[in-house]
């Protein structure tokens, strides 16, 4: 049987693959850590790129929040529903700023939803307050 080694490049090619996803995961989720929010068109295309992937969080988000509201017996049913729906809105909403993030539209470039980006859901500070 033929020995099959590992090749040094794919090695390489592997590793700068996996460096390049850090980054863009970095990228997505630098904007959202900061509390002075600057809503600008760069931020507008960001929401609306991670609406567009990570819609899917407005499940277990909506339960976390209505679990905060109602308890736990209520919310998680009560979340799961409001979930469903709201992944429709987060994803067609998304590809709205996404393709309109050159625009200042809505003005000011300020989030069409709330929370502005899904994983917010399992924050405990308050989302900031909107500019004007």
């Amino acid at each position: 049987m033929l020995a099959c080694k590992p090749d040094q490049n794919s090695r390489q090619r592997n590793f700068l693959r996996s460096a390049i996803f850090a980054a863009l995961v970095g990228i997505l989720l630098a904007p959202s850590l900061s509390l002075a929010v600057e809503y600008t068109s760069a931020r507008k295309a960001g929401r609306g790129l991670a609406a567009m992937t990570t819609g899917f969080l407005e499940i277990p988000g909506n339960m976390v929040a209505e679990s905060r509201k109602h308890g736990a017996g209520a919310g998680v049913p009560l979340g799961f529903v409001f979930g469903l729906g709201k992944v429709v809105i987060r994803e067609l909403v998304g590809v709205y700023e996404f393709l309109s993030s050159p625009f200042e539209a809505p003005a000011g470039f300020v989030p069409i939803i709330e929370p502005e980006f899904p994983w917010s859901y399992f924050d405990d500070q308050p989302a900031p307050a909107r500019r004007k």
